[in-house]
Order: structure tokens, then sequence, then C-alpha cells
């Protein structure tokens, strides 16, 4: 056997072959042979070489080889009696072990032991071990030794122990206690290690328990001598960095007055003058310097600090700004960020130095000067904020375009005068990245601009007129026309110059939509329900039919459903008489009652057609009414009286139904509804909608008013007629906006009087 007969290579001598490997394959052979021949020295229990194969065995787990076959060997190197051994031993416990592996019950004596071994540094090599891997029954265990090295007056011990002790509370909280009598003359120790690592103790302390942050609010005071003292000692080469008297306990006790001083006024006060101090002399010139401000900044914002102190926070980050390091302008700007709803003011002082990051070549930074310079908008810079950002959406990438153009819709709700060009400008620059909820968005305020209507849609149409390939912009403009065309054909806007178009060319645009392989199905809709809407607003009503009809059978059922609808609402407008009787006829598509009916688009445009107008039939002939004149007879002459029911009551809503039987045609049930309101406020944009199974035919007819008064002073009445009621079940749905919040419920009404239908 090679390994009986030859020592084992050394690790240095491993290192270098393995380095010789030219591919990955020839390194991994390499790696195979020596863990075999590490697997057979094992197995003859070779406690010679045992230290040196660990160590070799080691070095290849950090290559990313497997190495848990020697996790054993490493609990006999720790139970050895030599150093050298120990020390591999404790290294190879600390790499490949963890506290689910059942080893630990092993190694816990054998720590126990080298916690009070008369050597120090095996008992610093047990510290380490426990405090890196130690599970919570080994805490448990060993928390008695750990404070009693914490109270030793050995300062190598005592720092070890004192980052022991932080891995201890962190397995095993309800142990803090046990460390509090040791914590007490932490801090007066000269030590820079001990007082580094005490700090650290007591930062864990403070953090997990609000008693001992209580507790500890007394040592502001010593804290503030500490860190006193360090900027005023002279120079010390053992702790001097770049100039800079030791700056890792500088930043560590920063940390710990941000969590002392937090929602505590005596604290915050007792800390404002170093705090003053500190960002007044530290050295701006190296990264060290700029990591104890920042960390003072944090502190001086987290506070409760004075506000001449948080302006003087803020110039440090405004100064970070113009630093070249790209780390230091990033944490500058995630900073200013988190405190410009607080300090607003100040942060504006930087606003141009914010706005120069936006051309910075860092994606994150310039992701976080564009989310600091929404932020600043207001409705005095909004001209010069805006221009910039137009600038920078023009610019940046396209993963950007969407969160700018959406930003700047937003900022438009402080100044709308600037609305139209520029959020029109908006869209054209951000093109298709403009997020879904922008497009509503906007709607809402361009709907809210009463005064520019008109220099809107004028705008807007002429956009449609260069470009139909950016669909949110094609989806507003459609929303825009269909609502404003009448100013659009008017050819009024102050604005700017007015254009001059004819109902015909408008229309021509609009079709072009429905028609264009550009155009998703989302814009498509907003197409169509442009052209209905214009039904009312243009006197080519012909057309207006003609074109929806198409889509009345349509493979998209989104369009069919509209332009069925909106058919049947155009005919009913239509047929209205020296505005006597208008009747508006909801056909609500729930459950199968839509799907049952078979009527093509074509037939639908004939449905009401003449003098006549008939009851709507799906599945069964009916009767009907030879004239307008009779229909009001239908709703007049009323030959059976059947007593009132109540169909809703909630939130101050209470829908009533009373019920008649019409003449001539007994088939016929007539529904009025009541609708009162009981609250303090009125019901604004009200809607009944009612749905009846596919056996059923049910029309309603146009409610009294969309205003349902408060206090029960009036009602709203609507009238509903249903065809063969026997059995009838509805389902209602209510919409309403009150005290300006919308509100929508479902209900179903199943208890008619049985009586009623017989």
């Amino acid at each position: 056997n090679i390994v009986h007969y030859f020592s084992p290579i050394r690790l240095r001598e491993l290192i270098r072959t393995i380095r010789t490997a030219r591919t990955q394959a020839e390194e991994r052979e390499m790696i195979q042979k020596e863990c075999a021949a590490i697997r057979s020295s094992f197995r003859e229990e070779d406690n010679t070489y045992r230290c040196r194969n660990v160590a070799k065995l080691l070095y290849m787990h950090m290559l990313g080889y497997p190495a848990h076959f020697g996790q054993l060997e490493c609990l006999k190197l720790i139970a050895s009696q030599k150093f050298t051994d120990k020390r591999i031993g404790y290294l190879g416990a600390m790499l490949l072990l963890d506290e689910r592996q059942d080893v630990h019950l092993l190694m816990t004596n054998c720590i126990k032991n080298d916690l009070n071994h008369s050597t120090q540094y095996v008992q610093g090599l047990a510290l380490c071990t426990l405090g890196c891997m130690g599970s919570s029954e080994m805490c448990r265990d060993l928390a008695g030794e750990v404070e009693k090295l914490l109270k030793t007056s050995n300062s190598y011990l005592r720092k070890k122990a004192a980052l022991c002790a932080v891995h201890v509370i962190r397995k095993v909280p309800e142990l803090m206690e046990m460390f509090l009598p040791a914590t007490k003359n932490l801090l007066s120790e000269k030590n820079h290690g001990v007082l580094h690592t005490s700090v650290v103790l007591l930062t864990e302390m403070c953090e997990r328990s609000p008693d001992m942050l209580s507790h500890f609010r007394k040592l502001v005071p010593q804290l503030v001598r500490i860190l006193k003292n360090l900027i005023m000692s002279g120079y010390s080469p053992e702790h001097d960095v770049s100039g800079i008297s030791d700056p890792f306990l500088q930043v560590r006790i920063l940390r710990l007055l941000r969590i002392l001083g937090r929602s505590d006024d005596d604290s915050s006060e007792a800390m404002n003058d170093i705090l003053a101090q500190v960002a007044t002399n530290t050295e701006t010139s190296k990264n060290v310097g700029n990591a104890i401000l920042y960390e003072t900044v944090l502190t001086i914002m987290d506070i409760k600090s004075e506000s001449g102190l948080r302006v003087l926070a803020i110039n440090i980050l405004g100064r970070f700004l113009l630093n070249n390091d790209k780390n230091i302008r990033y944490v500058a700007l995630t900073s200013l960020l988190k405190t410009v709803q607080t300090d607003h003011n100040a942060v504006q002082r930087h606003r141009s130095t914010i706005v120069d990051c936006l051309k910075d070549l860092d994606v994150s930074i310039k992701r976080r000067a564009m989310e600091l310079s929404f932020a600043l908008v207001n409705g005095n810079n909004i001209r010069g904020m805006m221009k910039e950002l137009l600038y920078f959406l023009d610019s940046c990438d396209p993963e950007f375009k969407a969160d700018c153009a959406s930003g700047v819709f937003l900022a438009f709700t402080l100044k709308t005068i600037w609305l139209c060009p520029l959020c029109h400008f908006s869209f054209l620059q951000a093109g298709s990245y403009v997020r879904d909820d922008s497009v509503p968005n906007l709607i809402q305020l361009i709907t809210n601009s009463v005064e520019m209507h008109a220099y809107t849609v004028q705008r807007l149409y002429k956009a449609l007129l260069d470009d139909i390939s950016q669909q949110p912009l094609v989806q507003v403009a459609s929303w825009c026309i269909g609502e404003y065309g009448d100013l659009l054909v008017s050819g009024q806007c102050e604005e700017e110059e007015p254009i001059q178009v004819t109902e015909d060319e408008v229309l021509d645009v609009l079709e072009g939509l429905l028609v264009s392989n550009l155009s998703t199905p989302v814009t498509r809709g907003y197409s169509l329900t442009a052209i209905m809407k214009l039904s009312t607003r243009f006197s080519s009503v012909n057309r207006i039919k003609k074109v929806v009809s198409i889509y009345g059978s349509s493979i998209d059922v989104e369009l069919q459903q509209r332009a069925v609808e909106r058919i049947m609402k155009i005919s009913l407008i239509g047929h209205c008489h020296n505005n006597t009787l208008f009747l508006a006829i909801l056909f609500v598509s729930i459950g199968d009652s839509f799907l049952g009916m078979e009527l093509q688009a074509n037939d639908l445009l004939d449905l009401l057609g003449g003098n006549d107008v008939p009851v709507i039939q799906t599945t069964m002939p009916t009767k009907t009414a030879s004239s307008g004149g009779e229909l009001l007879d239908l709703l007049g002459d009323l030959s059976l009286r059947i007593p009132p029911m109540t169909a809703y009551n909630k939130n101050g809503l209470k829908i009533d139904f009373t019920f008649e039987r019409a003449n001539p045609n007994p088939n016929i049930a007539v529904i009025t509804i009541h609708a009162s309101n009981s609250t303090e406020a009125d019901m604004t944009d009200f809607v009944f909608q009612a749905a009846v199974p596919k056996t059923f035919q049910l029309q309603l007819l146009s409610p009294s008013s969309n205003v349902v008064p408060a206090l029960n002073q009036g009602t709203v009445t609507q009238v509903i007629r249903v065809l063969n009621p026997q059995k009838l079940r509805m389902r209602v749905k209510l919409t309403y906006t009150h005290k300006g919040s919308a509100f929508q419920d479902l209900s179903e009404v199943n208890n008619f009087p049985p009586q009623s239908w017989q």
C-alpha cells in the first residue's frame, strides 16, 4: 500500500500540483486520487499524518469537492493534546460541520474541557468554534464557561468571549440576562479589540430586548466619551487607518448610539454635540472617512436630532453625490430618498446635483436618481423638473421608460395645466413601455382638466394621424375622441390654432384602428366604444350602426358583447318620439341569460324597427304592443295589486319592489324599484342592473335619476318588465358613489311573493 510505505504529500505540494492542471477534468482526477489516498489513511487509523490529511481535505472542500467523510477525523484532532492538531481539528469542525450534525454531542465535552484549558490559545480556539457553529443545545450547556471568560482580565480571551456571547444570545435569547453583570465593565476596557466586541455585544442585546435597551441608555455618556477620545486622540500606529483612529470602532459606536437614541429625547440630546463634531471633523478624502460620515448621517436621521444637525447630515449626502465613487453616490441617493418626505426643503437644495445623476452610466444610480427626482417635484419646480425628466425619458434605456412615464403622469396632478402637451409627449417617448395602469390614470387626469378638453382632443387626434403604433397613446386618444368628439369637429380651441375636421374624417380614423394589424384587442375595444359614444354626438348614426353591426358576430367575445349592447341602445334611442318616451334597455350578460340569445347582429338592428315596440323575446314568442302609446298604457293601466317587498337593505341603501300586472298581457309582470338612502350623504352615479335566467325575458327601463338623496328625502324609481315570471329568480348588481368612494354589490332575490304570479 502506497500510503503505508510512503508519507503523503504536504499541503503545499498538493496545491502546487492542482494548479498545474490544464483542464477541469484533469484537476478532478488529481483530487479523486488524493481523496482515495486520504480515505485509505483514515481507515488505517494513521495518527501521524491525520492532521496533514485533514488540512488537505479542507483545501479540497474550499475548491468545492465533497469532504464530509473527514468529519470524524476532525473530532479526533480536537481531542488531541497537540495544539497543531487542535487548530486543524477546530478549523475543520467550523468548515465541515453545522448544527444539524449529530456529532455535536461528541464535541460539547471537548469544547468544555478546552474552555477551561490552561493555555489561552486553546481556549481561544474553543471560543471561536462555539461562536461559529454552536447549536442551541451546545450554547445552553457551555454558556456558563463563556460568561466566566467574559469576566477574565485577559483581553485576548475577553474579546473572543464577547463575540461568542453574541452567538449564544442569537441561539438562546433567554440566556441574555446571564451576561448582563459581565457587560457593566466592558466599556471601561482600554483595549480596542475588547471595546469593539463589547459594543457588538451591547448592540445585539439592545436590538433583541426592549428592557436591555432601556437599561443600557445610561451608557450613552460613556459611549460619547469613547467616541470623542477617538476623534481627538493623536496618531496611533496600532489603530490608524488612512489617518483616522480606529474607524471600525467608531462605526460600531455610531450604530449603537443610533439604537439608543431612537425615540428617546434625553439620549438624543446627549449625543447631538458629538455627532456634530464627527460630521465636521472627519476627513472626507478617503473612503474610511466617508464610511464614518455615512454612519453619522444615518444616526442623525434616525434619532430625535436638532433641525440644524439634520440639515448638516443632508448636506453631507449632497457632497457624496459629487464623489467619483459610484458606491458612495448610490448610498447617498438611497439615503436622500428615505429622508425626502421628512426633510423635503433640505433635500431640495441639492436638486440640481440629483438631476445630474440621471446622466450617470450606472443603471442603479440612474434608477435611484429618477425615483428621488419624482419625489422632489412640486408645484413650484414642475416646469424645470418635467423638462429634465422628459429629456431623461427620451434618452433612457427601455427598462426605465415604464416607471418614468408613470411617474410623469402622477406628477401632473400637481399642476394639470401642463397635463396635455407633456403627457402626450410622455406617451410618444415611452411608446409601448407604458404600464397598463397609466392609461386609466391619465384618462382620470384628463377628465378633471375641464378647461383643457378641447386642446387635449385636438392634440391626441393629431397624434393618431401621425402614428398608431403606440397602443397606450391610441387607447387614450380613442377615449378622448369618444368623449369630446363634438369639441373636435367644432374647431374651437384657445390653446393653439384649431383644426378643421369633419365627422366622417373622425370616424375614418376610428374605423382604421378597428381593422389595423397594430391594434391590440384592448385598443379595438376602446375604438369601438368611442364610435358608439359618437352616436349621441354625431349625426352619422346609420354609418355608426353599420360599423358596429360588423362586430356583432366577431370572434372576440368582448367586442361582440359591446357591439350587441350598443346596437340595442342606438336602436332604442332612434325610436324616441318628441322626447315623450325614452327607453334604455340593458341586457346584462350574467349566467346564460346573454348566451341564450340566438339573435344575429343584423336581426338586432331591425328588432325595434317601425313604430312598434315589441316585448323582447329569445326562445318563446310573446305578444307585442302595437304602438308607443299602448306601451304607455301597459305601464299605467294595471289590474292587479301585489304587496311590496324589500329586495336589498345594506349600508343605508334600501331597495323596495312593488308589483303590478300589465294589461292587456297578463304574462308580463311590471316591477317598480324604489331606492332610498338613509345616510347623511347623497349616493351618486347610482346604477341598478338585473339579470334573470334564460327562460325569462327582462326589460329594464331608464331610472328617474342617478342620485339617491340622503336622509330618505327622496327615492329613485325604475321599472322592470318581466315576461313569463313563474318561479322568478333575479340577480341584482348595484353600483354607486358615496362620500367619494365607489361601491359595488351583488345580491340575489328569490323571495318574491308567491301570490304575485298566480
